[in-house]
């Protein structure tokens, strides 16, 4: 399942740290290693003995992981503080399983230093353990152990009696109690296996409680790894080339995106590596993957069940595509039903029925969410299932959880209340842009303009040490998830081909496209020969055509509508001398805007231009030639250029990259819904210009 889990403590690190700063300091090496807890899941705790504010007397602290926070990145404010003998009275209030939720609501009254950061349900686990240091963790190997029909007795096998079982039960105060229970019992327990869940475990000391968990963690990995290779029966569809595989995602995405998005736009993600092939593509999956996933952590981001599609090597994504309606429907009205089955009267309404997860024989795994980030989580929970699924299926077989008890998680009131805490998504969350010219100064600030939107964007540029830099750039500012580059060269129609493929395969599809590759060029017309002419036109009308044809197919195939803003020029509307070349290209880009605004109008595709003059700062097309050729066809000197613009326009003010990414937002959103066809200039005030 894995390798063995090698210590990361390094005792001059944690020289001089407080008992808070330990409990960082462990809890980052635990949650920084997947084979011991999935992003966001598990949590951790210390007892700190501190000054309590009020009258300066030393209490006992409950230093517990926050609601809805990562142990990996979490730093201190990332935990509540509670005091620990109020925690602990809580139990005086507890009238039963059947009233558990009522609990959480009295953790604010226990909070100490008016700390804010709410506390997490599984505060109990963790305040009723007799130890200073409380750690649970979702390791698969031990995860495969909690899902395996003999679990209980595989337990005492592993560990001995040093581990105790805690047979299936949701996260709360009742398991805080039978945790407790259980140790009453037999004092010398360093942990307990959860069915189903995962393992807590405990000690006196920061460093011993890290130690014990990676002692416990390897020894489930050693046992499992002493049991015969499991390859869920074998392979049923191989699987095919790298090539093979990203063609089919990159034809069959976008109309698979645009389904799943019927009642919430989707972005996709793509998991085509190995072990996910083995899986995906054996004889056991489909059943497998109808039992569906066990950790709770995994529920809310998974829905219970993934889509496992019947398919073979021969199936082509047309095909596939053709099939998707009854395949969708048949897994909705499984969702449907299950709902029906378990819902209560005061249950939270059903929420969007559509797969996050759909498996691929021969192909991979996609999952879509509403970003990026919560795609790819989805998709690495699921690896974590695999994994549990492969050490279950070697210990006698695989159990899930009874739908009644997966529902009770996945629509659990706390975890639906915790949702309606949620910020509002930002104005163009769930789309994805394109941006031809991503690395030169328009490109690029149009980039980072809809990302602080909430997009995401791909970025397509034919310079790519620039286009490496603007990526870099854009990833520190907003994550990895968010941004994506690609080699394009707009004149060549399968470099764009490909781009456009490569845009769909990162994000299932895209929403917006943004024409933005430029050159500029200046001659007077004897001078202009036929290879600056062709220049002009091969980049600034061919390359416009070529990404506007490619990306109008896209959104069409998906059905979702949406927006190319095309970046043409002052100069489409306003002749320039010594420019005929420039300047007819972009005029050929106006109009090609306005077809395809005709075009689109029926598929909800919008097409507006955005006209720039004069944005000198940070774009590319000014740090060669054209400089000073439009100087000398003006009369000044180059380092006057710039002030003779703002002098020229009504506004009498400069135009830069950031200016024109506005123009930009806005026709990529909702504000402009009602706006194709349109022309919007941003050029201070040039009245030659004026489209009317």
């Amino acid at each position: 399942m894995s390798e063995r889990i090698e210590s990361r403590w390094v005792d001059e690190e944690t020289a001089g740290l407080s008992e808070e700063q330990l409990l960082i300091y462990r809890s980052q090496r635990l949650g920084n290693d997947l084979r011991i807890t999935n992003y966001g899941g598990g949590n951790t705790s210390a007892k700190v003995r501190m000054a309590d504010p009020l009258t300066g007397e030393p209490v006992e602290v409950l230093w517990v992981k926050g609601s809805g926070g990562d142990i990996a990145s979490a730093g201190l404010d990332g935990y509540a503080t509670l005091y620990l003998d109020k925690v602990l009275a809580l139990e005086q209030r507890y009238r039963g399983k059947e009233h558990e939720d009522e609990i959480p609501g009295l953790y604010p009254h226990c909070t100490f230093n008016l700390n804010p950061r709410a506390a997490s349900i599984d505060t109990p686990l963790h305040a009723f353990v007799p130890f200073r240091h409380v750690d649970h963790m979702h390791p698969d190997a031990v995860i495969a152990i909690a899902t395996a029909a003999d679990g209980e007795a595989v337990t005492k096998q592993v560990w001995g009696g040093r581990v105790g079982w805690i047979g299936w039960q949701r996260p709360g105060f009742d398991l805080g109690l039978k945790i407790r229970a259980a140790l009453r019992a037999n004092p010398k327990l360093e942990g307990c296996v959860l069915q189903n869940h995962g393992l807590i475990h405990w000690a006196d000391t920061s460093k011993a409680c890290y130690e014990r968990a990676l002692e416990l963690v390897n020894a489930a990995i050693e046992f499992l790894a002493r049991k015969p290779v499991h390859l869920f029966g074998g392979p049923k569809v191989s699987a095919r080339t790298t090539e093979e595989r990203r063609a089919f995602v990159a034809a069959l995405a976008p109309a698979l995106r645009g389904k799943l998005s019927r009642l919430q736009r989707k972005v996709g993600h793509l998991d085509d590596t190995r072990e996910v092939l083995d899986f995906v593509s054996s004889k056991e999956a489909a059943r497998l993957a109808a039992i569906g996933t066990s950790c709770p952590d995994h529920f809310l981001r998974t829905k219970i069940w993934p889509l496992h599609v019947a398919m073979d090597a021969t199936t082509t994504p047309e095909a596939l595509a053709a099939r998707l309606d009854p395949l969708l429907d048949a897994y909705v009205a499984r969702y449907r039903a299950y709902w029906e089955a378990c819902k209560r009267p005061d249950s939270p309404t059903l929420r969007d029925p559509y797969p996050v997860v759909l498996m691929l024989p021969g192909i991979g795994m996609l999952s879509f969410g509403k970003d990026k980030s919560f795609a790819r989580q989805a998709s690495e929970f699921w690896v974590n299932a695999i994994h549990v699924m492969d050490g279950a299926e070697k210990l006698g077989g695989y159990r899930g959880l009874p739908d009644a008890e997966a529902f009770s998680i996945e629509y659990w009131l706390l975890e639906e209340a915790k949702l309606k805490r949620l910020p509002p998504e930002r104005p163009l969350s769930r789309k994805v842009a394109l941006i031809t010219g991503g690395a030169g100064g328009i490109g690029k600030a149009s980039a980072r303009r809809l990302l602080r939107d909430g997009a995401v964007a791909v970025l397509a540029d034919l310079d790519a040490a620039a286009l490496s830099t603007a990526e870099a750039e854009l990833v520190k500012e907003f994550g990895r998830d968010a941004v994506r580059s690609v080699f394009a060269d707009v004149r060549d129609e399968a470099s764009v081909v490909a781009a456009v493929q490569r845009a769909c395969v990162e994000y299932g599809g895209f929403d917006i496209v943004v024409l933005c590759a430029g050159l500029a060029s200046a001659a007077p017309i004897e001078e202009t020969t036929l290879e600056l002419w062709k220049r002009n036109l091969d980049v600034l009308a061919t390359g416009y055509f070529l990404f506007a044809r490619e990306g109008f197919k896209v959104l069409k195939q998906q059905g979702l509508g949406g927006s190319i803003v095309s970046i043409a020029s002052k100069n489409a509307l306003a002749a320039s001398p010594n420019a005929a070349a420039y300047c007819t290209a972009k005029a050929a880009e106006l109009h090609l805007a306005r077809c395809l605004a005709l075009e689109g109008a029926a598929h909800g595709i919008r097409v507006n231009t955005v006209n720039p003059d004069a944005v000198l700062r940070g774009s590319k097309i000014w740090q060669g030639d054209w400089r000073k050729e439009r100087a000398a066809a003006y009369g000044v000197g180059e380092q006057d250029l710039e002030e003779l613009y703002r002098k020229r326009s009504l506004l009498q003010r400069n135009v830069y990259p950031e200016d024109v990414a506005e123009a930009v937002a806005w026709f990529a959103g909702e504000a402009s819904a009602k706006s194709t066809g349109n022309v919007l200039n941003v050029d201070a005030g040039n009245k030659e210009a004026f489209p009317r």
